[in-house]
């Protein structure tokens, strides 16, 4: 057996190199000094000399609906889209489907509002349901919520099957109802194993509801979700769950990969 004598050399260059590793961690090698000037200004996305304002549109975003038209959006298996356009409003018209965008999105913000008419009868999940899903598997629950329970991982502000909201932020019938939303896409390597998974942050009418939140996989129906490897875009669709809900201002704003300390 070895004396503790013999080890106090052996003990102080692991101790060393622990104090290394540990200063390498908390010392990392920036690629700008803190307040330099000469590190890039970001891109002005609002109009010069307006303010921020939650009726506007930042100017590198895509408009999906203006209130204008479906230009933006098909039906499923690239039919015409089948909803209504009426006074800028744009409503699922139940029994033609599903509409999605056109384009294809991965990482975004989105801006959506939407409402469920007054006097609609809402029952748990029946009558006043729909959703946006994220590259059409990933879903953020749209419901009326307020004064209707349900499960509460399908309720207004939930990830449909998977996470609550931390609150109810639902507003009631004929109340225009917004969703800011920061989707980033899941992450697959080469051989199709998970990198990194999908992650949402979502405000509800000015509230916090979910807190860039890890998704568990793609949105099923009374089911654990799981993943699947697939491409890095998809479109954004919103559901026809045979009910009348109502949309307005959606768009959408590319977005970088995270940030990095540099």
């Amino acid at each position: 057996m070895r004396s503790i004598r013999s080890l106090i050399p052996w003990l102080a260059t692991v101790a060393i190199g622990l104090a290394a590793a540990a200063a390498m961690q908390q010392s990392p090698s920036f690629k700008y000094p803190v307040h330099d000037m000469a590190r890039p200004q970001p891109a002005s996305v609002w109009p010069q000399g307006s303010r921020a304002a939650v009726d506007r549109v930042p100017t590198d975003a895509v408009r999906l609906f203006d209130g204008s038209g479906l230009g933006s959006w098909v039906g499923g298996g690239g039919k015409p889209a089948g909803w209504t356009v009426e006074d800028g409003v744009l409503a699922v018209k139940p029994g033609t489907g599903d509409i999605q965008t056109k384009e294809s999105f991965g990482d975004v913000q989105m801006h959506i509002e939407w409402m469920v008419p007054e006097g609609t009868t809402c029952s748990g999940q029946k009558g006043c349901n729909s959703g946006v899903f994220f590259m059409g598997m990933y879903e953020l629950q749209i419901l009326n919520s307020n004064g209707n329970e349900t499960y509460p991982d399908g309720m207004a502000g939930a990830l449909y099957g998977q996470y609550p909201p931390m609150v109810n932020a639902c507003l009631p019938l004929g109340q225009w109802n917004t969703y800011d939303i920061v989707f980033r896409a899941p992450r697959f390597k080469a051989d199709g194993s998970l990198e990194s998974p999908a992650y949402m942050t979502v405000i509800f009418n000015g509230v916090l509801v979910q807190d860039h939140v890890a998704m568990l996989g793609r949105t099923a129906h009374a089911a654990r979700a799981t993943y699947a490897p697939h491409e890095p875009k998809g479109p954004i669709r919103l559901q026809d769950h045979g009910d009348p809900i109502r949309f307005r201002n959606i768009w959408v704003r590319n977005l970088p990969a995270p940030q990095v300390a540099e």
